[in-house]
């Protein structure tokens, strides 16, 4: 709520000052004219303004008040067209697409979408970036697709009939500046406050009504000798990267007010001189490139063409430009990726020897000189494709993790530390944007990029990572990189699923894996910082606990049925109990032990196991005065690898609500769990505390007390179930909630 607060207020410094530059201003209300919702501004008497920044209609419930969403538009993009039958394609202009995550897609008649990036399109057609808008052709269609994906997981996806004879299309999209409030609101009663937040969660707005006692407005004891508005605020040796960079709207001052002093002046921003080593000879070039772990050579054939000496010249200059631009003030092995080398007449042999024989053609080494890649094309054709953003390079990472599996386990000498490292270069692996088109060889006269495909055995690979897990079973020192390829197995995201894109349960060599990470859980806490900013490298390692208990959560939606499956639930259970016994199990971990024991009864068709556990982690941890305050304890020491730390602090006190609920909700429906029953109504009344006013919760509460006897109770709690029933509450659970109260009412429940 405050950094919602604050982004408004700065957006409106803008509206407020240009009003002060207007003659014959009336009293009345005015609309900004703004992209997104409207913002009032009211003139009023006595000289007094109001700046009305979001309206809409409220419902009082009880002491809630709920507010009612705004209607939305059905879309931002706006189209026009223009027609021209004798036109064969399609020209597209796009106004600034920025660096947002747009798609245009393009359909005949109902045969199946086809859809690009508009960044992947404006890198090729203008590698550069020199032009605000991206132009661009399509074939003839009869739809175009327009989409927009936020960063929150919404996309907006847009159908479009185009005009018969279509020949251009100029596409606008208006972000809004405002969107709609997930705010509530709660009635105090004690202290006559309104409090209004996000789902009335931590940090509320408090209002009073203005019939009531004002508090007292305190006046600072030491007052400042000047105050002052001075815009672009620096001193000497301050970093002003943020103020040079268009991620928000500029603030506007009062320049009347601002003042600065002359004799302070910021920093001189320097970018850093990049420069790439060339090697003479392509043995050189290999070696440059085998010392560092994340490069790759491009080996440029050219030899008919007079001018391949300036042109590669005039290129690696440009590259060093671009390099540099990434590298700000200091030098970053992340963005260095490439070595390059002009082969010459004494590279004849080699490249005989590699069956090359196309002129121009670039060619794509590893460290180890084997070849990832080539295209029949000279330098100029494929420029936009080396750079670290772009979708080449993981497609390159890819083919080279395969190559070096593949290579290692056919080396009877390659070392420990070799095959780590293998291991580790296909866990690490991202996922190709270009996916189904990675080892898809094309024509053979293509001038596209054609990628080495590596075949693999799977179960090879398998066997090859069981014997090295064993031999690191007695390690006295914790080998970091082993941990993270461990992690990544685990959690069903590393070599396994990157190689062989396959789904699968944990197995006998996973829990000796993981028994290897809560052996040094210790250390890994301790160095994994350092590990995750290791320079040159790119490494996130979470909490060790937190990573074996998602991988564990994740297990139990993949596990299959049978017996190998059942002693699969039985190894994960004991898990579970060895992290809580040994005092080492966080909030993430419990909550995963939670659910798993959730989805799974007892032998004697009870939860006794599940309620048991969640009453001693209730007892211990949640109950007692102040929940709101101890849950915002628990929140504030997440580590950052956790789900919740970034899901927010709403969804963190939901999800302690829900849980209670749940539990309750299993002795409600169980007779089986009757021994919890006072316990459920501990954690009912809970939910109730966190979550307020939840038909659903309080159909449980009402539930257990009638069951405990306390029928009154049961009844008058169970009608305000059925009084806060709303549009979120399905029809059929709402018709079992009046259905419940009609029974407890006349005795038949």
């Amino acid at each position: 709520m405050r950094n919602f607060i604050w982004s408004v207020s700065v957006f409106l410094c803008g509206i407020v000052l240009s009003f002060s530059q207007t003659k014959n201003i009336e009293k009345g209300t005015y609309l900004s004219t703004s992209k997104g919702q409207k913002i009032k501004l009211n003139l009023l008497d006595n000289n007094q303004y109001e700046l009305v920044f979001y309206s809409g209609g409220y419902k009082i419930k009880g002491d809630s008040l709920i507010f009612a969403k705004n209607p939305s538009a059905q879309t931002n993009f706006d189209l026009s067209f223009k027609a021209d039958k004798k036109a064969k394609n399609i020209k597209v202009l796009f106004k600034d697409p920025a660096y947002y995550s747009f798609y245009i897609g393009t359909q005949k008649g109902k045969e199946e979408v086809k859809y690009q990036r508009i960044t992947d399109i404006k890198a090729k057609v203008d590698p550069e970036w020199t032009k605000t808008d991206a132009e661009f052709e399509i074939e003839k269609a009869d739809f175009i697709y327009l989409v927009y994906e936020e960063y929150g997981g919404k996309t907006s996806v847009n159908k479009y009939a185009l005009p018969k004879d279509v020949s251009e299309i100029t596409i606008n999209y208006e972000l809004a500046v405002l969107g709609d409030l997930q705010i509530a609101g709660y009635f105090d009663k004690q202290t006559n406050e309104l409090r209004i937040s996000e789902k009335s969660g931590l940090n509320p707005l408090v209002f009073i009504n203005e019939k009531d006692p004002q508090p007292v407005t305190k006046t600072p004891k030491v007052a400042p000798l000047e105050s002052e508005v001075v815009s672009n605020w620096t001193y000497p040796g301050k970093d002003n990267t943020l103020l040079n960079d268009d991620f928000g709207s500029a603030v506007a001052v009062d320049t009347a007010a601002a003042i600065i002093d002359a004799t302070i002046s910021p920093p001189a921003y320097t970018k850093y001189d990049f420069k790439l080593k060339i090697e003479d000879n392509l043995k050189k070039a290999i070696e440059s490139t085998k010392s560092a772990s994340n490069k790759f050579l491009v080996v440029v054939v050219d030899s008919k063409n007079k001018s391949a000496k300036e042109s590669f010249d005039n290129f690696v200059k440009e590259q060093e430009t671009q390099t540099g631009y990434n590298m700000y003030d200091s030098y970053n092995a992340l963005y260095d990726i490439y070595n390059y080398y002009l082969a010459g007449a004494d590279d004849k042999k080699w490249l005989k020897n590699n069956k090359i024989t196309s002129d121009p053609s670039i060619i794509i080494l590893n460290g180890e000189g084997n070849q990832l890649a080539i295209a029949k094309s000279d330098l100029a054709t494929q420029q936009y494709q080396f750079s670290y953003y772009g979708d080449f390079y993981r497609r390159l990472q890819r083919a080279n993790a395969f190559l070096s599996i593949n290579t290692i386990l056919k080396n009877k000498k390659a070392s420990d530390a070799d095959l780590i490292n293998a291991f580790n270069k296909a866990a690490l692996l991202e996922s190709s944007y270009d996916y189904e088109k990675e080892y898809t060889l094309s024509d053979p006269n293509s001038t596209e990029f054609v990628i080495t495909k590596t075949a693999l055995d799977q179960k090879e690979v398998a066997q090859s990572w069981k014997k090295l897990i064993e031999a690191h079973q007695k390690d006295k020192a914790v080998n970091m990189y082993l941990v993270e390829t461990i992690l990544k197995e685990i959690k069903n995201q590393g070599f396994t699923k990157q190689l062989f894109s396959t789904d699968r349960i944990l197995n006998d060599t996973d829990f000796l894996a993981i028994d290897y990470v809560l052996k040094h859980s210790d250390e890994i806490e301790s160095i994994r910082s350092g590990f995750n900013t290791k320079k040159g490298e790119i490494h996130s390692v979470g909490n060790p606990i937190t990573e074996i208990s998602d991988a564990l959560q994740q297990n139990l939606y993949i596990s299959q049925d049978g017996v190998s499956g059942e002693i699969n639930r039985e190894k994960v259970n004991a898990l579970y109990k060895r992290i809580i016994a040994s005092g080492k199990g966080n909030f993430d971990a419990y909550r995963n032990y939670f659910y798993y024991l959730s989805q799974t009864a007892d032998k004697d068709g009870s939860s006794t196991t599940y309620l048991k556990e969640y009453n001693t982690y209730f007892d211990s941890t949640l109950a007692g005065t102040s929940p709101i305050e101890k849950l915002d304890t628990i929140f504030s020491t997440l580590d950052s690898s956790s789900s919740y730390s970034y899901d927010g602090w709403n969804m963190f006190k939901e999800y302690h609500s829900s849980t209670a609920n749940t539990a309750a909700w299993a002795v409600v429906t169980n007779p089986l769990n009757a021994n919890f029953l006072k316990d459920a109504i501990k954690w009912s009344e809970y939910s109730l505390v966190i979550t307020k006013n939840s038909p659903y919760y309080l159909d449980t509460l009402a539930q257990l007390y009638y069951k405990d006897g306390q029928k009154q109770k049961a009844i008058e709690t169970q009608t305000l179930a059925v009084k806060y029933l709303n549009d979120g509450v399905d029809g059929e659970s709402a018709n079992e909630m009046k259905e419940v109260l009609s029974k407890m009412q006349n005795g038949t429940y």
